[in-house]
């Protein structure tokens, strides 16, 4: 068996448990969002997109292209190099030095990615924090755990926003050594929230640093859109925050805000950040025209929680099992990943509607589900399309409806 054979083998043992991957080609159309232009097997087809991170259509914002054009005629395309080696430039430093505002921090670094500044920055605190135990959320990102992993602390597991049993684990610990409590506030593919205001007491109990990710969040949330620990009213006994431009802000990277010796100490240790190639500036120019549009216009916010919740409400009136998450998150379950894969392929090919099929390992197996994002630019006749279309699947394949 030669080494393509083995390859092969492998990809063959997903696509016969249904959880191969297939990228949709598509062609978003600036200033039309959720609107674009499907390359498929017979061609183009324009579709509504259903699935997007870009949560409040940012990526068309007139506000940040501008910035982006003005910035691209400015510094030119990429940054030269890492941010030790001229890859710093002004609109890098503008940029953190919004984000710790944002979120009301003395400091603020960035990253190619929100995987990236997760990884980076618990795998850099473990190794540098010597003795350390990290208390980890079951259900936190990969990129949470993987850097956790490659930090070589010892981790403990509590189960999902489980404060007691937090609390049970924290109890046997040494009340001496260091410890760091991460978690998410909006978790994604379930759209629920975590209890922040209890976990803050928790490690204030026994003396733990608190690392958030708002991943999900930022942009969304709080008078400013900072996050859920904003709107929450504990963001300032947060000790450290991680956020995403890719999502709300309709951009591309990653960032930690938190105090300037902490923020200095993973800017020094991290090879994450030391060894890669800084964020193109015209990327950092937009990405700060975005936060400083959504902290000031929280219209937006209020909208986009409206059409979450008036999409949930019509796919319960049609008796389709959507969760009633108390986020912006819309999941529909399937809970098989041949079926799920099979409702999204026929959803883009007849009906010009994209929603991705969410299987293991995102998910765990059984859980398999369709997750809809609606932004603030998804009207009612969209919404209408989709439950109808949504509800000829379910009964012509005569599928299980809501209890």
């Amino acid at each position: 068996m030669t080494y393509d054979d083995k390859f092969a083998a492998a990809i063959a043992d997903l696509k016969r448990e249904g959880r191969y991957r297939v990228f949709a080609d598509l062609k978003r159309h600036c200033g039309q969002f959720p609107r674009a232009t499907w390359h498929g097997p017979d061609g183009q087809r324009d579709i509504v997109v259903w699935c997007s991170n870009d949560y409040l259509g940012q990526g068309q914002n007139s506000t940040v292209l501008s910035a982006m054009h003005q910035a691209l005629d400015t510094y030119g395309a990429g940054a030269g190099g890492t941010r030790n080696i001229s890859g710093t430039t002004h609109a890098h430093v503008l940029l953190e030095q919004e984000l710790a505002s944002l979120h009301g921090k003395e400091a603020a670094l960035l990253f190619s990615s929100g995987y990236v500044s997760n990884e980076a920055a618990l795998s850099a605190l473990s190794r540098v924090l010597k003795g350390v135990t990290v208390y980890s959320d079951e259900l936190n990102h990969a990129s949470m755990i993987e850097g956790i992993r490659n930090g070589g602390a010892p981790k403990r597991i509590f189960r999902h926003n489980d404060v007691s049993h937090l609390v049970e684990l924290l109890e046997k610990s040494d009340p001496k050594a260091p410890k760091i409590i991460a978690f998410e506030s909006v978790y994604s593919m379930d759209g629920d929230i975590a209890p922040l205001a209890d976990f803050v007491d928790v490690a204030r109990r026994f003396g733990a640093l608190t690392y958030l990710d708002e991943v999900h969040a930022v942009g969304l949330y709080g008078p400013e859109g900072a996050g859920v620990a904003q709107a929450h009213g504990v963001m300032g006994d947060i000790d450290i925050i991680e956020g995403t431009l890719g999502k709300a802000f309709g951009a591309m990277g990653g960032y930690i805000t938190g105090s300037s010796v902490m923020v200095d100490c993973v800017r020094s240790y991290a090879p994450g950040f030391i060894f890669t190639t800084s964020l193109a500036p015209v990327i950092a120019a937009g990405a700060l025209a975005s936060i400083q549009h959504l902290r000031a216009h929280p219209e937006l916010r209020t909208r986009h929680q409206e059409r979450a919740a008036t999409l949930k409400r019509k796919l319960a009136a049609a008796g389709l099992p959507v969760m009633q998450t108390p986020s912006h998150i819309v999941p529909v379950m399937v809970g098989d990943p041949v079926r799920c894969k099979a409702i999204s392929d026929e959803l883009l090919a007849k009906d010009g509607i994209y929603v991705q099929p969410i299987n293991y390992p995102t998910v765990p197996r059984g859980t398999e589900r369709l997750r809809f994002t609606p932004s603030p630019f998804h009207d009612d006749d969209m919404m209408d399309r989709l439950v109808v279309a949504l509800d000829r699947i379910w009964t012509a394949a005569r599928l299980p409806r809501a209890a």
